[in-house]
């Protein structure tokens, strides 16, 4: 999936998660917007790649692209790592969803993740897809109107308590 999908993949997420959490819904939603960035940088050309070339380029080097930083290994690193530096639960929590949310939609592509790294195997769901493909397209689409409507609900609920 590309950047794009990824970023609005990871606002959706934390959107959905703020409906049954006390986190604050903004502080969720931007971590989750940048969590959903962070598996990507082991690729060069992606939006973080771009950003810490040298980083993505080392972590390449070391694992390649969708795997270590694309499987549950890293997840629960990262988990561990946020919540031993981060104090504000909001943030971490929102980063974890942005990832996790990464990490589910690239396994709708032909390629997959190395989810159970460092096995080799790539988990991908039944249904694929190319990334960049028209069904990627139509996928952010459905993504805009659920972050739409999950938006609409917060801020319903939010007048009510008012």
């Amino acid at each position: 999936m590309e950047g794009n999908t990824h970023i609005v993949g990871g606002i959706t997420a934390a959107l959905a998660f703020a409906h049954y959490s006390n986190d604050n819904p903004l502080i969720l939603v931007g971590a989750g917007a940048i969590g959903a960035l962070l598996p990507d940088i082991c690729h060069k050309g992606s939006k973080i790649g771009r950003t810490f070339p040298m980083l993505s380029k080392f972590v390449n080097t070391l694992f390649g692209h969708r795997s270590f930083t694309h499987s549950l290994l890293f997840l629960l690193l990262m988990m561990l790592v946020l919540h031993t530096f981060i104090p504000y639960r909001a943030i971490s929590v929102g980063i974890i969803i942005g990832m996790a949310s990464h990490i589910l939609l690239d396994m709708c592509t032909k390629k997959g993740v190395k989810l159970f790294f460092p096995a080799s195997i790539a988990v991908r769901f039944p249904l694929t897809t190319k990334t960049g493909s028209k069904v990627e397209n139509v996928v952010l689409m459905l993504l805009v109107i659920c972050s739409l409507y999950f938006s609409y609900q917060l801020i319903v609920e939010f007048i009510a308590s008012a």
